[in-house]
């Protein structure tokens, strides 16, 4: 028997539009594709991430048919064999023609498709065709065709709910409406007789994580009789030959002492290899290789000490895991031009900024397995959506068909990965079905009666998506939606929240998001403009666009967010001092305030991590961390992975060690009638925490200024040898504020910097400053310094006067700051490693108050 033979069908490719006469067949830009980039190829449309080009582009999605054709040779095929057209994906509405017959109609961009072509190839060559219909109307005709659904979105429009493709596709408030089509994923032939059709294993690490077993599973096809089963990471090597029976073939392995796959900062990551190889006699006739890694992952929901409801933390090999993190879109609007290494530069800014968790959202795809390898190797966890977002969803029964199959091969695709810890049946549907008051009887646990509401869709996340993952992933947790928990989606004590009353809903102060804590906050956000350089690229005319004012129709055009102008005026307004011009002040204050925003939620989130029986908040994850295209958003990141300065100050907040101080008003009335003999005292809470596993003794030293007269006024250890413990917030002290003169109402111009250390050694550092920030007298540095090292390898930075919010600058895009956007105070120097960074290269320095 020979062995399978897989052969690309990635050359040759042509399309056309067919319902213009003179649209001749041209070749593509790459394969896989879609219609936009190859139409951006041929200059055929403008690119529609410059300008307000997107308007200009519609015109694409509701083309009638585009269509796309290759041909190929006829490879030898055995009598025995069979030969497959494996479809990893089309995109999305697709009729496939082989040799003028039709083979394949396809309206879900997210299942792999298999055909059997054996009997159609000819001995010359075979002509491939796929049309692909608009699903603009395709949508909207189903649409029509179910008047009885309750039809309703937040972002895009109500036709995305009918199909089955990412529906930010359709836009949303962070990315531009571009219905594109096209085979989006690779194309193949198979010969063979017998293949192996799946490899998966089940993983069961003992309580004591002394062993684990690992029973490995493959699913054959043909008439292949045994598969050779191997184990194998560095000097371990196992294996075993068993018999297929009806289809299935099933090894368990015994490993003693197992070397553990841990989170990022906790533990490495070793990945174990497992092969199946299919075999006839003594011929191996196919193999499959995957990574898997071996840990004991739960989701911990148990009731807490001293607060309302149950905890919501991911364990992994009995370690109790704080999750920050961030939010994942897809990196493009065009996942074809995605490479390998640009997932593997993502990660890498997850990694070097202290990140251990990914959240998949909803609104996207099921990502390539280039993104999920390179978590796996990295430590990072991921949280898995499954793609429904944000809206009511129809449950006609081919739709919950299709989502089924859907489904099912998507989690058979990833179900190996060990950074994948939670699946999530959507993002935010809960959320819609709350705010338009749609059917929800918690009491009725009848799936079959929830289909004949108008919210159908309980039925895809309580039932059908239930179902896949107990069948596929038994040992992975599966939550019913992202946010659920409690008596509604927005319940602090129970499950995860979307905490948007600092943005959105009642715009609440970021000082304060203590009072908005959950006990896992899986999403929450501030806008900050992108860097200029951005900006520069999607101007039309660059640097000397007319429009390259933050006010501008083409800037306002690259933020998708309703209201965006008000809110990002509103908290610039509250919190900083600020002019719009110039352009490069402008967005440094926008990245200040989120950095400012963000690195306030991640610290007083991270206060509430408080030890066994007290997780109070176990999860931060910032939305977002990336863009699909060059826009004002909320990510850490911009599209060119460009990190934005709040990149830098949630990486601070996520350091092994930190420190944090809390402003707190005390105020006491003499009685209750008066209104002027009030007692008012400033109290400063300080804390430290952990999220090393060992415990440690440290000093804490406070030191304040004057921030008029740059005068120190206050310096002293606090606490000595005081024992913080490991992988947890230890609470060091409340002090009055320190003033130079009481009762002077001083407090509002000094500037308190807390700092930690261990023998001497400086392991944590924050600055706290009055807020709002625009009530503070700001003092101009007359010796500013930021001063390359002898080696080139620090910047050290020192100021004369407590500066706010000092941003490193380099035109030179090589040279990368491991640090940004420092607070410094009088009579210390901060060094920030620099790489790339030569004595011939200008780096300069932005901060709050900087003179236009």
């Amino acid at each position: 028997m020979a062995p399978r033979n897989i052969i690309p069908i990635d050359a040759g490719w042509q399309f056309r539009r067919t319902d213009v006469e003179d649209f001749s067949f041209l070749p593509v830009a790459q394969f896989p594709t879609n219609i936009h980039l190859d139409l951006l190829h041929h200059n055929l449309i403008p690119d529609p991430f410059i300008g307000k080009n997107e308007l200009d582009v519609q015109w694409v999605g509701e083309v009638n048919a585009w269509q796309y054709r290759t041909s190929f040779k006829t490879p030898k095929i055995g009598a025995q064999e069979k030969a497959i057209l494996a479809f990893d994906g089309l995109d999305t509405f697709a009729e496939v023609l082989l040799n003028d017959k039709k083979i394949l109609e396809t309206d879900n961009m997210f299942i792999p498709e298999r055909v059997d072509v054996t009997a159609l190839l000819k001995d010359t060559d075979n002509e491939l065709v796929i049309t692909f219909d608009s699903v603009n109307v395709n949508g909207w005709k189903r649409v029509e065709q179910h008047p009885q659904h309750k039809w309703g979105v937040w972002n895009g429009d109500a036709s995305r709910l009918t199909v089955r493709k990412a529906q930010y596709h359709y836009g949303w408030d962070w990315g531009p409406t571009l219905l594109t089509c096209g085979p989006w994923k690779p194309i193949s032939l198979e010969i063979y007789e017998s293949r192996l059709a799946d490899l998966y294993s089940n993983v069961t690490v003992d309580e004591s994580l002394a062993s684990a077993k690992v029973v490995l599973h493959a699913a054959t096809e043909g008439k292949a009789s045994k598969v050779r089963f191997d184990i194998s990471l560095g000097q371990t090597s196992l294996s075993d030959t068993v018999d297929v029976t009806k289809g299935d073939a099933v090894a368990t392995f015994d490993i003693s002492k197992p070397e553990l796959w841990y989170p990022l900062r906790y533990g490495k990551q070793p990945l174990y290899t497992i092969t199946a190889t299919l075999l006839d006699g003594s011929d191996e006739v196919d193999v499959v290789s995957k990574r898997i890694g071996i840990r004991k992952v739960e989701l911990v929901q148990k009731p807490l000490k001293d607060q309302p409801g149950t905890s919501f933390f991911f364990q992994v090999n009995n370690v109790p895991v704080f999750c920050g993190g961030s939010n994942w879109i897809p990196a493009d609007n065009f996942t074809p031009r995605i490479t390998k290494q640009k997932y593997q530069d993502w990660v890498k800014l997850l990694v070097e900024g202290n990140q251990s968790m990914l959240r998949i959202w909803g609104g996207g795809v099921y990502e390539d397995e280039n993104l999920l390898d390179a978590c796996d190797e990295n430590g990072i966890l991921v949280w898995v959506d499954f793609p429904f977002a944000c809206g009511n969803y129809p449950c006609w029964p081919e739709m919950l068909e299709s989502i089924d199959r859907e489904a099912r091969e998507n989690v058979k695709i990833l179900r190996h990965h060990p950074s994948i810890v939670i699946y999530a049946g959507n993002n935010e549907d809960y959320q819609y079905q709350e705010s338009e008051g749609l059917t929800y009887d918690p009491k009725d646990k009848d799936p079959q009666s929830w289909l004949k509401t108008d919210f159908p869709a309980r039925y895809i996340y309580e039932h059908l998506l239930v179902q896949v993952c107990k069948d596929l992933v038994p040992e992975t947790y599966y939550h019913f939606g992202s946010p659920w928990g409690g008596k509604s989606s927005s319940d602090p004590t129970v499950g995860d929240i979307h905490q948007w009353n600092v943005w959105h809903g009642s715009q609440e102060k970021y000082q304060n998001f203590d009072k908005l804590s959950g006990r896992f906050v899986s999403e929450f956000g501030m806008q900050g403009f992108p860097s200029v350089k951005t900006i520069d690229a999607y101007l039309p005319k660059g640097k000397d666009d007319p429009d390259r004012h933050p006010q501008s129709d083409i800037v306002d055009f690259h933020n998708k967010a309703d209201g965006h102008e008000r809110r990002i005026a509103l908290y610039l307004a509250e919190n900083i001092t600020h002019t719009t011009s110039p352009l490069e002040q402008y967005v440094y204050s926008t990245q200040l305030m989120q950095g400012e925003c963000l690195s306030s939620a991640y610290r007083l989130w991270r206060r509430e991590w408080k030890g066994p029986g007290r997780e109070y908040c176990s999860g931060a994850l910032v939305w977002q961390l990336n863009d699909c295209w060059p826009v004002t958003s909320w990510a850490l990141c911009d599209y060119y992975l460009r990190p934005k300065l709040a990149y830098f100050t949630v990486k601070r907040e996520l350091n092994p060690y930190t420190v944090g101080i809390k402003r707190v008003e005390h105020r006491h009335p003499k009685d209750k009638y008066t209104r002027v003999d009030i007692e008012v005292k400033t109290k400063l809470e300080i804390w430290a925490s952990s999220f090393t596993l060992d415990d440690i003794k440290v000093d804490c030293v406070v030191k304040a200024w004057d921030v008029e007269t740059a005068e120190e006024i206050f310096s002293k250890t606090i606490v000595s040898s005081q024992q913080l413990l490991g992988n947890q917030t230890t609470e060091l002290a409340v002090i009055d504020i320190p003033v130079k003169t009481p009762n002077a109402g001083l407090e509002g111009r000094t500037i308190v910097a807390a700092y930690i250390y261990q023998d001497g050694k400086l392991l944590a550092r924050y600055v706290d400053w009055p807020q709002p920030l625009k009530h503070v007298h700001l003092q101009q540095p007359q010796k500013l310094s930021a001063k390359l090292s002898q080696d080139n390898s620090l910047v050290i930075l020192s100021s004369d006067v407590p500066t706010k919010g000092v941003a490193l600058e380099c035109d030179d895009e090589s040279v990368k700051f491991d640090d940004n956007l420092i607070d410094l105070v009088p009579g210390e120097e901060v060094s920030v490693k620099v790489t790339g960074a030569t004595k011939a290269m200008v780096i300069t320095t932005r901060y709050l108050g900087i003179p236009n």
